[in-house]
């Protein structure tokens, strides 16, 4: 059985490859999806596990301790891998870094979902949050749409923004703080959120018509970075109904206080593909929950196998 750790196949993996991955994957059979999650106090243990006719089937297994980015030395808060089993035996074939295999899913979804769902040519990127998503997303989305020649970074923390803008230096594309969230919201063409918080933050208030609000921070019952007005004058995608309605808060909220309905969730990554779902028109405001999933991880870590054994 292989084990591929992350500086052995991070150098060898494309923004593009990893999009085309994940759209080929959503043509295939509707995946089989459970999850499992114990612990005892804060400390986590979460087991997703993922079938997919025509590709394999995967088990992640991640644990998460929040302590531990305050011991001495610092350790990860979220440490684990992906097993693939080989479909046609169900012998396991390969163990993958399971932070490998987060970072290229977490933006690649969200890439895949503005490759669908913005606008052909998209000038100005803003990306809220400092941390490791934040700086993935900066290099993603360039990488899918060349047109991006503005990028503002705005942080609660306006002097983590300011580092994440120092390492873009030799950049492309103009890379800068956003002092001002309003005005930076209303000024990008794609406004992309990574962040903690549980708070909504981003007000449907500031965006323009056109558009594309990408989704990426709340992943519990309890959070969110929309309000209310984001998800009313926009149009509600998600990468997957079965991993985010009844189970991120940015969605189940404005579900459970009637603000939007189930009716208002116009269609998933697989829908859009099929063609059965799409954005209205060039002026339509899109809304794209990326909810993570364990068909993602699958997918990305089958792609991970591959590049890694034609080496």
């Amino acid at each position: 059985m292989k084990v591929i750790g992350f500086e052995e196949a991070d150098g060898r993996l494309t923004w593009p490859m990893v999009v085309e991955a994940l759209e080929a994957g959503h043509r295939l059979a509707a995946p089989q999806i459970g999850d499992l999650l114990i612990g005892s106090g804060e400390n986590k243990m979460l087991n997703r596990a993922a079938w997919i006719d025509g590709l394999g089937i995967a088990l992640k297994s991640v644990t998460v301790f929040p302590g531990n980015p305050r011991a001495d030395p610092p350790r990860p808060s979220v440490q684990g891998s992906v097993l693939l089993f080989d479909p046609e035996t169900g012998a396991p074939n390969a163990v993958v870094d399971g932070g490998l295999v987060t970072k290229w899913k977490t933006v690649g979804d969200s890439l895949l979902g503005a490759k669908l769902l913005a606008s052909r040519e998209p000038k100005t990127l803003l990306v809220c949050g400092a941390g490791n998503v934040a700086a993935n997303l900066v290099a993603g989305y360039q990488a899918i749409f060349p047109s991006i020649g503005t990028i503002l970074v705005w942080n609660r923390t306006t002097s983590r923004a300011e580092e994440l803008v120092a390492s873009f230096d030799d950049d492309a594309a103009t890379v800068c703080v956003a002092a001002d969230l309003a005005e930076a919201a209303a000024a990008a063409d794609i406004v992309s959120t990574a962040t903690m918080a549980s708070d909504p933050f981003l007000k449907g208030a500031w965006l323009t018509p056109g558009t594309h609000v990408d989704l990426i921070g709340a992943y519990t019952p309890d959070m969110r970075e929309a309000d209310d007005a984001v998800m009313t004058g926009g149009e509600i995608f998600v990468d997957s109904k079965k991993t985010t309605i009844g189970h991120i808060g940015e969605i189940q909220i404005p579900l459970d206080a009637g603000t939007i309905t189930q009716a208002d969730i116009l269609g998933d990554l697989s829908d859009i593909i099929m063609e059965k779902a799409g954005r209205s028109g060039p002026d339509a405001i899109t809304v794209f929950k990326n909810g993570g999933g364990a068909h993602l991880d699958l997918m990305v870590a089958d792609l991970i196998a591959k590049v890694v054994a034609a080496q």
